[in-house]
């Protein structure tokens, strides 16, 4: 069954005064609980792509449906809503505050949506664990490796129990062996939370190891 359908996606960006095409009339259906990676050069459009998927940002035309929600014909408000409860981001950068240890930055979204404090740390707690932090909850980012850092923004990003995942570079900013780590673990929070992935990548051990892999070039979606 279908979980991602996406119909004649397009968008565009202008610049030197007129309009740059990033995305031609993208089509992609991603069946519940796939794997899929992105490939593509620097600048071709794969965070643009992950972005409208993820309702970060307006698609020029086309559709995006996320399980029954078609989420290119919601308003702002709703947009944020359905965002912050079915759709979880892993990006290059973690973007965790330094101010906060890694069971608060893990929480956040949580208590954001202004859930119990108990039910948050709960959940934050037994996602830390799993994702082998369980003795750094109370470390702060700067105390954390690289590696360690990226482990709480996949926890952060499944706090919400998300149907949909969206990675972009996930492995990017961080060594070989690290990068091979944080693979196998995209690959086991994956499974064990029953998620549809769509995963923006260089690595091609990481690309390797979804169920598919699709190119972009000139806009377009082009399979293995």
């Amino acid at each position: 069954m279908a979980y991602l359908e996406i119909t004649s996606l397009s968008k565009a960006y202008r610049g030197s005064g007129r309009m740059l095409p990033v995305l031609r009339g993208i089509e992609l259906t991603v069946e519940s609980g796939q794997m899929v990676a992105v490939v593509g050069a620097s600048g071709v459009g794969k965070s643009t792509l992950l972005h409208v998927l993820g309702g970060l940002d307006r698609a020029d035309g086309g559709t995006v449906r996320v399980g029954e929600t078609e989420v290119t014909g919601l308003d702002d408000a709703a947009l944020v809503a359905f965002r912050s409860r079915n759709i979880g981001f892993v990006f290059q950068f973690h973007h965790l505050l330094p101010e906060f240890s890694a069971l608060e930055n893990a929480e956040m979204p949580l208590r954001i949506a202004r859930r119990p404090a108990a039910e948050a740390r709960e959940r934050a707690a037994s996602l830390l664990s799993q994702v082998g932090l369980g003795d750094r909850f109370d470390h702060r980012p700067g105390m954390l490796s690289g590696g360690e850092q990226q482990r709480v923004a996949v926890a952060r990003a499944l706090v919400m129990r998300p149907g949909l995942l969206l990675a972009d570079e996930p492995t990017g900013n961080v060594d070989e062996t690290t990068g091979e780590a944080l693979q196998g673990l995209l690959r086991e929070m994956h499974a064990r939370h029953g998620l549809t992935s769509v995963i923006a990548t260089h690595n091609p051990r990481l690309a390797g190891a979804c169920d598919r892999v699709l190119h972009l070039e000139n806009g377009r979606l082009r399979e293995g």
